[in-house]
Order: C-alpha cells, then structure tokens, then sequence
C-alpha cells in the first residue's frame, strides 16, 4: 500500500472510532453531546493516530487494539485544542476551518466540552477489548503524558513566558512537553499495543518520537509565520501577534528550518532497530518536515 493510500485508512478508520466512542446526539444532555462531536469529527490531521497505527504495526499490534488507542489519544489531543482556544488561553476564534467550539456555543460549553472529551478518552481505555494489563499500561502513558509534567505543565509554561525572551534550551523544553508530550505517548501507546520490544527498540522509537515531536512544533512555529489561515486552518501570526516565544522568534527561521531537517535525520537513525518495519514512521517523519518545504 502507497503511504497516501495508507494514510486515507487511517483516517478514515479513526473517523469512524471516535464517531462509535462519542455519545449519541440523542442523549440528554443533547448540547454538550453535539458540541462533542462538532470539535471532533470530520477535521484535524491526525498525526497523532497514524503515529499510534504505524508504532502498533511495526509491531503487529492487532488492529482493534490500535483503534482504541489512537482515538483515545485523538480525544485527548481535541480536548487540549479546545481548551487552547478559548479567550482565557489562546484566544482563537478559528480551528480545523470552522469557528471554535466557544464561538459555535459558547465559552462554558467549551469549558465542558474539554473536560468531556478529556473524561471519555480514559472510558475509551476502559474497554474489555484491551487486556488488563495493556489497559493498565496505556492509561499510565496518557494520563503521564497530559498531566503537569506533560501536556498541561507545557502550556503553563507557554502562557507565562508571554512577553519574555527564552534560551533555546528553555523553549525545547516547553515544546517537547506541551506539544511532544502527546507525539511521544501516541509512539509508546501503539507499541504497547503490540509485541514485547526490546530494549533497543524501545529505546528507538522513544528517540524518534523525541525527534518528530520537537520537528512537528517547531514547523508550526515556522508555519505560523510563513503560511496563511486557510493552509494552517487556524488563524496564522497569532504567536508574534501575542508576542509568544517561537524557535522563529529564537534562533531565526533559517536555522529553525536547518534544525528540522537534523531532527528528520535524528529520526531515521532511530528507527534502525526496526528495519523495514519502520517505513511509516520513516514516512510520517517525512510527511511533517515537507509541511515547510
């Protein structure tokens, strides 16, 4: 199978996984349902899935058990996105091409909207189709992954150096935590999914999540300043417009887009271990860095 045609199922397959995980329209209470399935269905790229997909298949991860998975990180991912949204975060009133789900509902509904979609992720790990120590397993990983030394401290992090002028060192560490935090555990999630690894597997694919985590913000901080809202699907400029640190900002775009292209190079030496069995991760690897190409 092409990457493209491969890339088309996942899709399309996450799709219908999240559509099965979220509750029904027709159940009370009826708004926060919708608004649910408005900030989740038919949008995003899904990069954290295909991550989960190609991890889980280089280790012949069944294919239920890697269905449950990705969506649960993909509820997760949505949650943060509509929380980031809202006036108190980020302030985005634009996300996947259609109004964010504050400006579609409200400001409340999107309160409630992320903690739903925070709550169902973990009900979706939950599921009797994954074993119990599998399930045991995935939750500590994405439950580590969103917390306060994740996810969430991350964008902590983020909305207090607004204004200020940070290292590299210290802009690395908040990226690998608020945005590579979640690539990394969608990498350990659908390897957990599969057979026992080994050490120096392991040990690979947690450098290459490290690597295409780091590549996938830093090509948005590049994005946000070279591409327009109708490519990015959210409003572009808005970091220099909120006068937030970006590796841009830091070391300039022309070193911003050297270092992306060592942290592809980074990532293809990672999957050695992995052989022929890593060509999706290899690929996805490609796919983010030629955003900016």
């Amino acid at each position: 199978m092409e990457f493209n045609e491969w890339v088309c199922e996942v899709l399309s397959r996450t799709e219908v996984a999240l559509s099965v995980a979220l509750p029904s329209v027709d159940i009370e209470p009826m708004q926060l349902h919708q608004a649910m399935r408005y900030a989740v269905l038919g949008g995003g790229k899904r990069v954290r899935p295909m991550l989960c997909h190609a991890a889980g298949q280089a280790l012949d991860a069944p294919g239920q058990l890697r269905d449950t998975a990705s969506c649960a990180i993909e509820l997760i991912h949505v949650y943060s996105l509509v929380h980031d949204d809202l006036p108190l975060m980020d302030n985005d009133n634009i996300r996947h091409d259609k109004p964010a789900v504050h400006i579609q509902y409200d400001e409340v509904m999107g309160l409630l909207v992320g903690d739903a979609l925070q709550s169902q992720a973990f009900i979706v790990l939950a599921s009797d189709v994954i074993d119990v120590y599998r399930r045991t397993a995935l939750m500590r990983i994405l439950a580590s992954a969103t917390g306060s030394l994740g996810m969430a401290g991350g964008q902590a992090i983020d909305l207090a150096s607004v204004g200020m002028q940070l290292s590299q060192t210290q802009l690395e560490m908040m990226h690998r935590m608020k945005t590579g935090a979640l690539l990394r555990a969608a990498v350990k999630m659908g390897a957990t999914c599969g057979d026992k690894m080994s050490a120096e597997i392991e040990a690979g694919l947690d450098a290459y999540a490290k690597a295409v985590g780091l590549a996938f913000q830093i090509v948005d901080d590049i994005l946000d300043v070279t591409a327009n809202s109708t490519l990015l699907g959210k409003t572009a400029g808005k970091d220099a417009a909120n006068n937030k640190p970006t590796y841009v900002s830091v070391i300039g775009l022309q070193a911003s887009l050297k270092l992306v292209a060592q942290l592809r190079c980074d990532a293809y030496t990672a999957l050695a271990p992995l052989g022929e069995r890593g060509i999706r991760l290899a690929q996805i690897a490609d796919m983010v860095v030629k955003r900016v190409n």
